[in-house]
């Protein structure tokens, strides 16, 4: 079996609870994600929610952006729950949220949460009131609030008081230092407000995004050491395919080691007519790669070389891990721990009869001219060797043998 990892130390916040998912106070760290439908469009809506709850995210944000998607979000929530789909939906209000929610309550009601940017929601006297009816309502219908800072759009009234004020400074810092902190005074200054009003620290969750991974570090270990409050990590705008995994991976790695970060979403730009559901695919496994959750059987798989003279392993690897993927909708509910299972599909023979013997059910093909037949381990023995051109489907029966004798006479145990 894999040695045992020394556990990351997080931080403790204060925990929000939105419909049925706690955030914050050390409960697992929750992957979110965002629609990019017209919410107008009930159907495909729908449609797009459920195959994001079913990949595995656990909160589901929809844009509200007028009056006609405020209408539609107590039919999205009506049929989703029609389909047994209780995923918690959160509303994400720019510019004009403070009348959506005011003309349509039944949006208010149907929404788990509201997502508030602090530089959107008005100039002047009219940032104050609107910000201030926006969270009245968030009091009114007992929901939390995400106050959402962005670095596309930061409050350009805090950013030139803490430019002046910089630069009468007898030691004034350099401009992007001032942003950052301006970004965190943004988020920091909103929830002391929203607490004014009435909103309890346990109804707020912060966020500060960027699109650069050192800023996103750096602005988020400010935020962490200005209080207790539960934190929504994201690096926004992260791009698109290996870049936007990469720098996404690269920022939230850090923060989260150090015990920084509640609730994520990795923001990817999909390939035209790729799923939405890969950013939920690629948080999993940032979490589940650090040791914090586990999703689904992980596949340690060697990169190939000069001893692995054909494809055959990396078709039987990839075979493996979609096949596990796509089962676990329903292992999930039938064999709870399986998603902590260890599988090995190995190349040849310098690594991967140690690697199988450290999983737990591990397969390894035998190296230069890789004929088939492979050695098979559980649990650390060997008890087969595959052979023929079956492999790949003689492999399935057996993992799904092993999953069944190892998890299905376990009771069952929350998420």
């Amino acid at each position: 079996m894999s040695p045992s990892r020394t556990p990351i130390q997080r931080r403790q916040t204060s925990p929000v609870t939105v419909g049925s998912v706690t955030i914050g106070a050390l409960s697992p760290i929750v992957v979110q994600s965002m629609t990019n439908t017209d919410t107008a469009d009930v159907e495909a809506t729908v449609r797009q929610v459920a195959e994001l709850a079913l990949a595995g995210s656990e909160l589901v944000r929809i844009t509200v952006n007028h009056e006609s998607a405020a209408k539609a979000v107590p039919a999205i929530r009506e049929a989703l729950d029609a389909q047994g789909c209780d995923v918690p939906l959160v509303g994400d209000f720019h510019f004009n949220g403070h009348r959506l929610l005011t003309d349509y309550p039944e949006c208010a009601v149907a929404l788990a949460k509201y997502r508030i940017n602090p530089g959107n929601v008005g100039a002047g006297e009219k940032r104050d009131s609107q910000f201030a009816t926006m969270i009245e309502l968030a009091c009114r219908y007992d929901r939390p609030v995400r106050i959402g800072v962005n670095w596309g759009s930061l409050d350009q009234e805090v950013v030139a008081r803490m430019m002046d004020e910089n630069a009468r400074s007898a030691r004034p810092k350099d401009g992007d230092q001032i942003m950052r902190e301006a970004m965190v005074e943004s988020a920091i200054s909103s929830a002391e407000r929203a607490m004014e009003l009435g909103l309890p620290k346990s109804r707020i969750i912060l966020s500060c995004k960027m699109s650069g991974v050192q800023d996103l570090i750096s602005v988020y270990r400010l935020l962490a050491a200005r209080g207790d409050y539960a934190l929504h990590l994201g690096l926004t705008e992260a791009g698109m395919g290996s870049k936007g995994i990469v720098a996404s991976t690269a920022a939230l790695a850090v923060l989260l080691q150090e015990g920084i970060g509640d609730t994520i979403r990795v923001s990817l730009t999909p390939a035209p007519g790729e799923s939405r559901t890969r950013e939920v695919v690629v948080a999993q496994e940032i979490l589940q790669s650090m040791g914090l959750r586990s999703f689904a059987p992980m596949v340690t798989a060697c990169p190939g070389c000069g001893r692995t003279t054909s494809d055959t392993f990396q078709h039987l690897a990839q075979n493996i891990q979609t096949y596990l993927r796509d089962q676990m909708p329903v292992w999930r509910t039938q064999y709870p721990g399986v998603e902590t299972m260890q599988v090995a599909v190995m190349g040849c023979v310098v690594n991967g009869p140690g690697e199988s013997k450290h999983a737990n059910i591990g397969i390894s093909l035998p190296g230069s001219g890789e004929r088939p037949s492979a050695p098979v381990y559980v649990d650390g023995e060997k008890v087969a060797t595959l052979k023929g051109d079956g492999i790949a489907d003689q492999f399935k029966r057996m993992v799904d043998e092993y999953i069944e004798s190892r998890y299905g006479d376990r009771p069952g145990v929350g998420p």
